[in-house]
């Protein structure tokens, strides 16, 4: 009978939006993310106006994912055991005021009272902070989409889920890089604290969900339930541990600074535009997916996406033309969308309601701070190698774990949506 919802539903692609609900869930996610997005921007180009230095850039995201991974599991403990809504409202207000700590410290008004060598520290502490929320973040927006949504909605609002996400993406970075080249930091802060705030408006239509998870044990045990859940499934594990390599060396997206500044010479402007590239080659993507569908082989399109991806990646470090970068960037973020729709669906479908905060929580460690640990891989490797060889480097790599994982997970290529069941299942089928 669940197989027969999962394809009705498929027939109606705006079946999830249908909940009034989940569209306030849509524009908490879009307008946080569109606030992250040009924050992230912002903090690049100052941070590498004021040094430089492409390690300085290296730091941004080392000094984001070290909170997100050293705080995840415990998020997710917390994702489960407490209430979601006011979870949330307490994560959005230290990263408001996170933001408003970067406002002052970077305000023209302020620099005569803070020397400029104290401005670079002060944003990465900022960073840090807003690394130990997102480590919180992720594991409560998981398992609060399961509690606004039946089952069987499941792929159909991950897509749309994914494609605001990527929307903002588009249009968070685009807008950063034009407002702080024409209207300068402060205004852009600004802006970024506005977005905060309607996220937070937003998060106050949500309606208050009781925990599924009353812990009867202690706290370590109850991480340990999550881990061991996630390493008995295979297709689980496999996407987490894919997902985290492919990016980990293919996060050159951190280098686009150095790119539009000493390579291709096109400014804030055109950094913009590059990071919104790969977004919006995501959200068309996820566009199409709302009809058309990657789940019919979830694993095999999986692979076919990573090796899209790593391709995109060496083109963009060997183009020397600001619209083949573009192109390039554009085609990465299409095959991305197509990995991550795949893995947030398999996580979805596979997760107990009781299970969902911990199980994020550990595809959080893998996944959602593998950014900032490639951003910091990419950075490294550009300051030892310089920046064009350590791109196709990332891209190469990421290549050649995708054939590798190929040749290890020839068993799950078969699989459709409908063979997606609990991990000890799975592990029966393999």
């Amino acid at each position: 009978m669940e197989e027969q919802s999962i394809i009705v539903e498929k027939k109606d692609p705006f079946a999830a939006l249908r909940y009034r609900e989940f569209r306030s869930y849509l524009g908490m996610r879009f307008f946080f993310t569109f606030a992250y997005q040009m924050q992230a921007i912002i903090i690049g180009a100052h941070i590498y106006h004021l040094t430089r230095d492409p390690l300085a850039l290296a730091f941004i995201g080392l000094s984001e994912a070290i909170p997100a991974i050293s705080i995840a599991l415990y998020g997710g403990y917390l994702a489960d055991k407490l209430e979601k809504k006011g979870l949330l409202l307490k994560i959005f207000s230290a990263v408001l005021l996170a933001s408003i700590v970067m406002l002052l410290a970077t305000s023209h008004k302020m620099s005569s009272y803070i020397p400029t060598s104290y401005i670079v520290p002060i944003m990465y502490g900022m960073i840090f902070c807003v690394g130990l929320a997102r480590g919180l973040f992720g594991p409560a927006t998981f398992s609060l989409m399961a509690s606004i949504l039946p089952k069987k909605l499941y792929p159909n609002a991950s897509t749309w889920s994914s494609s605001f996400w990527q929307l903002a993406s588009i249009l968070g970075p685009a807008a950063g890089g034009l407002i702080y080249a024409s209207l300068g930091i402060s205004i852009s802060y600004i802006t970024i604290i506005a977005f905060i705030v309607l996220a937070i408006v937003c998060i106050l239509f949500l309606k208050t969900h009781p925990p599924t998870f009353i812990p009867k044990e202690s706290i370590i045990k109850s991480l340990q339930e999550g881990i061991q859940f996630v390493f008995k499934s295979k297709m689980m594990l496999g996407a987490m541990s894919l997902d985290l390599f492919s990016v980990f060396f293919g996060g050159a997206v951190a280098l686009l600074p150095i790119f539009a500044y000493d390579i291709l010479h096109v400014g804030s402007e055109g950094l913009g535009f590059m990071r919104a590239a790969a977004s919006l080659g995501s959200v068309l993507t996820m566009l199409i997916m709302t009809r058309f569908s990657p789940m019919n082989r979830p694993w095999r399109n999986l692979l076919i996406a990573v090796t899209g991806f790593a391709v995109s990646i060496i083109c963009y470090g060997l183009s020397t033309s600001f619209y083949l970068t573009l192109f390039f960037l554009f085609c990465e973020g299409a095959f991305d969308s197509v990995s991550v729709i795949i893995r947030s669906t398999i996580m979805q479908l596979l997760t107990p309601d009781q299970m969902r905060g911990r199980v994020s929580a550990v595809n959080s460690m893998f996944i959602g701070s593998s950014n900032e640990i490639g951003a910091f891989e990419s950075g490294l490797t550009a300051k030892l190698m310089r920046t064009v060889p350590a791109v196709v480097f990332g891209g190469s790599m990421t290549l050649g774990i995708a054939a590798i994982t190929y040749f290890k997970t020839k068993s799950l290529l078969p699989l459709t949506l409908n063979d997606i069941k609990p991990a000890d299942k799975i592990e029966d089928q393999i």
